[in-house]
Parts: C-alpha cells; structure tokens; sequence
C-alpha cells in the first residue's frame, strides 16, 4: 500500500518538475508575525511581555507543518509532550505539562471558553480545521478562568467569522485512512458576518480493529457595530465513534511478552462513541470608560462505551474485565468582565464566572474470557440492565480582579486575586431498581487564589527586548470525578476526594532579537502539591484516590529561528522531576511510603527539532524528531521504561492555489509506552505505529 501512494505522489509531482521553472520574483524584505495571546489576561498581549511562560502558534505555521491533531500541532512545544490515545480512545490523547501525566491536570479552552471544563478537558471533539493560533500557558491557569488547571492551559482559537478564503483539503493513507475539510466564508445576513468549516474522515491504526470515523462542523457568526462593539456566537457539532484499542499489561518490571503489540482484547463489537453540541455567544460593548466583555455557553456530550481491559495476563477463564457505560454530561459556563485602563500606568480587569457540571452514568461491569493474542474478538453478552448509577453536580463559582501596573517603563507588575466558591453532590449505588440510591455525599469549599508576577526589561532595542520575570501562583482545584460505574459497584458510592492545591515558582529569561527573527524563553520552576488525583486499586478495582504531597520541579527552554520568511527553525529541551514527596500506598498487603519515588510515566528529559521550509510556491518539506527520556511504569520505581524518540517528515510542491504533499509520521515505528491506563490495572498504551498520509489543499476562489 505504501509503495502505491509512493507511485502516485510521484506522477503527480513529475508534471510540475519537468515544467519550466518561472522567472524568480524580486527579493522582498523579511516579514516577521507578530503574535498575540489572551490567555493570560482575557486582553490582547504580546507573549514576550507577560511575567509568564506562554508560547504561540500561528495557524499558518500549523497548516505549514500539516498538523490536524493535537500531538502534532504541540510537537514543537517547550516544555509539552502529547502522548497519543488514552483510556478515552485512539481519537484522544494525554498532555504532559511540568513532568505532570494526567489526562485532567490541564485547562483546555477553545475561543475563550473552557472545554469539558467542569469535568475534564473535551480532547476527542476539539478540532483543529480553520485555526487561526494555538496558545500555551505552562504553569496553573490565571485567575480569570478559577479552579480548573495546576500545570498548563492550551487555548485553540478558530479564524473570525469575517475570514473569506475557501479551501478544500482531501487526504488518504495508511490503514485505510481518508477524510476531508472544507472551510469558507459565508454570505452576510443582517449585518452578521458568517464563516463554516465541515471536516470528516475516517483514521486506521496498526492495532488490531482499532479506528475511528468521526464528523465536525463548525458555524462561526459576527456582528460588528464599530471598533468598541460586536456580537458573535458559534455552533458547535462533533461525532465521532471510536473503535477502541487495548492497553499492554505489565507483568513484574516489564511489559509482558505474552502479549503482541498490536493485540486487541476488547469484546467484539466494542466501542466508544462521544456526540457533542455546544453554542457558544457573547458580546463586547464599552462600559465606563473600558472594555465590558461576555461570554456564554452551553454544551451537552453523550459518551457511550462498551470495552474490556485484560485483568490477568493468562490464558485463565474469565481473565477480562468488561465495562458497558452510558455517560450523559451538561456544560453550562458565563463570564462577564470589565477591563479598563484607569491611569497611563495601570489596567485593571475585573469580572466573574460561573461554571455548571452536570454528568449522569449508567453502567455495569462483568467478567469474560478473551485469548491472550489479542487476535480474535470475542462475543460478549451485555447484561440487559445498567444496574450501577451515579449522578453529580458541580457548581464552580468566583470573582475576581487582577491589575498590571507600570511604575517604570522597564517594569511591570501583575496581581491577581481570585475567591472561589465550590458545591459539589454526588450521588451512587443501586438505583436503577427501586427507586432508592446509595452514597449521597456533598461537598463545598469556599478558597482564595492569587498570582503575582514582575517582568524586567532588561534590554530593549526597537521591537527587540530581552526580559527577566518571575511569577507566584497558588491554586486550588476539586478533585476529579471517577465515572467508572462499570468497574465495581461499591465506587459509585465512594465519597468526594478532598481537593487538590498547590503553591508554584517560576522564574526565567525571555525575549526577541535580530528584528524578530530569533524569539527564545528559559524557565525554571518548583510547584508544591497536594492531595494530587492519582490512579490506583481499591478492592482490586482501579480507582481513583488523593495522593498526598508530590514536588515538580524543572527547567526549560525553547528557541525559535526564522532564517528567511519562508524557512523556520525550532527548538527545545525541558528537565523535569516530578517526585512523592509523603504518599501511603498498600502493595501485596504492605504499606509503602513512596517519599522520594519518581512519578509514574514521567519522562525526566524531552527534547524536540524541527525545521520547515514552505515558499509561496516551489517544492516544500519539513523535518521534527520528539524525544522522550526514561521513566518508570510504575510508583515503586522498579520497572523502568527506556527513553525514545519518533520522526515525522513531509514533502510536497505548493503554489498560489492549491499544494500536494506526503507526510510520514513515526518513522521509525516506535512502540513504546506513552500513557497509563486508569481503567486496567498496570496497563499502558503504546505510541501508534507508523503511518503515511497523502493530501491535496485547493484554494477557491469565491
């Protein structure tokens, strides 16, 4: 199959090589982007300037490397690693922020507006089809968006709806993979400028029936009176049904033998299915003397799941472990915020939010017997009745200020305080029958949180600076919520973890020079946790439980090279130690103190290089190799996993209106394991084998 799409991008490029080569245009002068992020500060900024760790990608950069999923589009990121799939399926993933593995430790945004915020982040129906940047804050969110994230915060923002260009892209390859995007402007009504995009496709993995065809569409619209005054909402629509793979058991030290790589061991007709709808709206006014902004939204996701996980790694009767689910989740989220600008010196924004959680489970777990190989599916009856429920409801709260002032222009001063008022209810147990359900459990917590942070320009020459800057955050988040109704019935009644907090130090230089075209960051940190939300077995079901004090420390550093408008360099390294600090855990009946062990699954050293060169017109291409160092499988440290690395790479010919190119990713087939299984017991995923992808892009003209 591969030598087939070898052959075909061959004859399609052999037209265009052996055509005469047209006059070379002028030289033009270097142009530099200027970027902004709001994901600091809810207002445009220069992400040189903030006291933060905060790195953008354009969406042209990103349509230039050809990345459409999240690991791809973050590959280049400092101090970021993506590891694909997950427990939530092949079309997911699990970021890696400060040495922090956890599918939930991080804030995703998509256009201002947390996604899947008041459970966990909505990675399997963000898309990335019409993006116009991609900002990451590393470090715990800022005030502005309350106790949702210690570690990161990943902002996707989509093209406004008053962008005109058309394009369709087409795209096939490997596992018989293929899909499309079309994205476009929309004729005007009423004086609302409107914009589409519509995606699909259907993605195959190495793994035994292991895929997932999903669709997306996306309705952006604006109304726009003057400068100071607009009004938008966007319509958001995504399917997707997945057809889940098989994480790979662990027997003692090692991954166990007994098991292929590309095993599957789920029932047959196994699935994991999440339909998601949201509107999103809000308007911008002036408001004494500043900007009055708000924001609103409304998102309801069905997440149906049938699947198993190996429970003994043996060819034994009933050595699998099944979970049929039925998981209903609401979103409700409203911020209002006013920014002004008092005096020349000083801006101030203050404003409030709430965020509404509303998740309804029904599930039951039972027992089968599925061979070892992985080869062959086995036929399951499901029990007729999802016997297990539970049902909880988040109420998240707060308001708060924050103020950045200038006593001099080489320094700058941000504050931020923010109170949080928290009410959870939980309720679990046998109440499909009978009305009655057990564990009805509460909890509310009412808690400051604050950040201070100071950036120094330490030298400035034109656009170039160069700025030292230090940072304080302290955060406080409710613990995550454990849907696994399917796994034992005694979970669902289990009480309401305690939340978890922490206190973080960050310090580092920044800066840009040579007229833009070299932008570079290095960064240390140290966060002190508590109550940290880790994976675990209670009655020998996995389960989630609070996992004492933990410290992250580390330093990073990226860089960020434009030779020539058309050629870029990137660049980085991070050195991270995540380690318990006081943490109790049984194994084999015995207690154990895990002070001074590494946490599982993270990786002490990344590293990442890329370089893309894409003119106007003419051939393309571009290399980026991600490493990632040692770690160890488990809490004990005494299964040991070594370092790796993966190598993507793409070619192509591009002009004016259309480009073609092939793209290659794991080169080197590398099947290491890169995520944690919270659902099967000392199980893990591996890295997706290697695949190539041919595609075609066409501008349209309107």
């Amino acid at each position: 199959m591969t030598s087939r799409w070898l052959a075909l991008f061959a004859c399609l490029m052999a037209p265009g090589a052996a055509a005469q080569t047209p006059p070379s245009p002028p030289p033009q002068p270097l142009v530099v982007q200027q970027y902004v992020e709001v994901v600091t500060t809810r207002v445009p900024e220069a992400p040189e300037e903030v006291p933060a760790a905060v790195e953008v990608f354009g969406g042209e950069e990103l349509r230039v490397r050809g990345m459409t999923d999240l690991r791809g589009a973050l590959a280049l990121a400092t101090g970021v690693d993506i590891a694909p799939g997950g427990d939530s399926g092949p079309a997911s993933s699990v970021p890696d922020f400060w040495g922090l593995k956890e599918f939930d430790a991080f804030l995703l945004v998509v256009d201002g507006v947390p996604w899947g915020g008041a459970f966990d982040p909505g990675l399997t129906t963000v898309s990335l089809v019409d993006v116009e940047r991609i900002e990451i804050l590393r470090g715990p969110a800022p005030v502005t968006y309350g106790a949702t994230s210690f570690v990161g915060v990943i902002h996707v923002v989509h093209r406004g709806a008053t962008a005109g260009e058309r394009v369709l892209t087409l795209r096939g390859g490997s596992f018989q993979s293929g899909g499309g995007s079309f994205t476009t402007g929309l004729p005007s009504f009423g004086g609302w400028a409107s914009r589409g995009a519509v995606d699909a496709e259907r993605l195959g993995f190495s793994d035994d029936r292991t895929a997932y065809p999903s669709g997306h569409v996306l309705w952006r619209a604006e109304r726009k009176m003057n400068d100071q005054e607009r009004s938008w909402f966007n319509v958001d629509a995504n399917w997707l049904d997945q057809h889940p793979a098989s994480p790979h058991p662990r027997q003692g030290t090692a991954l166990s033998p007994l098991v292929p790589v590309d095993g599957n061991h789920n029932p047959a007709g196994a699935f994991l299915n999440d339909h998601r709808a949201s509107f999103i709206g809000g308007f911008d006014r002036p408001l004494a003397g500043g900007a009055w902004s708000t924001a609103a939204s409304f998102s309801h996701s069905s997440r149906d799941s049938f699947r198993g996980f190996l429970k003994d790694p043996t060819d034994a009767v009933s050595n699998a472990r099944g979970l049929r689910q039925q998981i209903g989740l609401t979103d409700i989220y409203v911020d209002s915020h006013l920014a002004k600008r008092s005096r020349s010196t000083v801006s101030l924004l203050v404003g409030a939010d709430y965020l509404h959680g509303g998740g309804n489970a029904d599930g039951i777990g039972f027992d089968y017997t599925a061979p070892l190989n992985g080869g062959q599916a086995v036929s399951v009856t499901t029990p007729a009745v999802l016997d297990v429920s539970m049902l909880d409801r988040r109420d998240f709260a707060g308001a708060y200020a924050a103020a950045e002032w200038r006593p001099v222009d080489r320094l700058r001063v941000d504050a931020g305080m923010r109170l949080n008022i928290t009410h959870e209810e939980k309720e679990g147990g046998e109440g499909r029958e009978g009305g009655a359900r057990e564990g009805d459990h509460g909890q509310m917590n009412t808690r400051p949180s604050g950040s201070l942070g100071l950036a120094w320009t330490a030298w400035k020459q034109g656009a170039d600076a160069a700025r030292l800057f230090v940072n304080y955050r302290d955060t406080f988040k409710p613990a995550a919520v454990d849907f696994g109704v399917g796994g034992s019935e005694e979970q669902g009644a289990e009480h309401l973890l305690d939340p978890e907090t922490s206190r973080s130090y960050e310090g580092g230089l920044k800066g840009r020079w040579l007229g833009g075209r070299v932008s570079g960051e290095i960064s240390l940190f140290l966060m002190n946790f508590e109550n940290l939300v880790i994976a675990t077995t209670i009655n020998a079901v996995p389960a989630l439980a609070n996992g004492g004090t933990q410290r992250f420390r580390g330093a990073e550093t990226g860089i960020s090279w434009l030779p020539t408008t058309n050629l870029r360099v990137r660049g980085s390294y991070s050195l991270h130690d995540a380690r318990f600090r006081n943490f109790v855990q049984i194994f084999d009946g015995v207690a154990t103190n895990l002070r001074g062990k590494r946490l599982e699954m993270s990786a002490r050293h990344l590293a990442s290089g890329g370089i893309a060169f894409a003119p106007p017109r003419g051939v393309m291409g571009l290399v980026e190799i991600n490493a990632v160092g040692s770690r160890f499988l488990d809490k004990r440290n005494r299964a040991p996993a070594r370092g790796f690395a993966t190598l993507a790479t793409a070619g192509g010919y591009r002009t004016e209106r259309w480009e073609i190119r092939l793209a290659g990713r794991n080169l080197g087939d590398r099947r290491d394991p890169v995520s944690e299984s919270e659902l099967g017991d000392a199980q893990y995923y591996l890295m997706p084998g290697r695949r190539l992808d041919l595609s075609v892009s066409v501008k349209i003209a309107r």
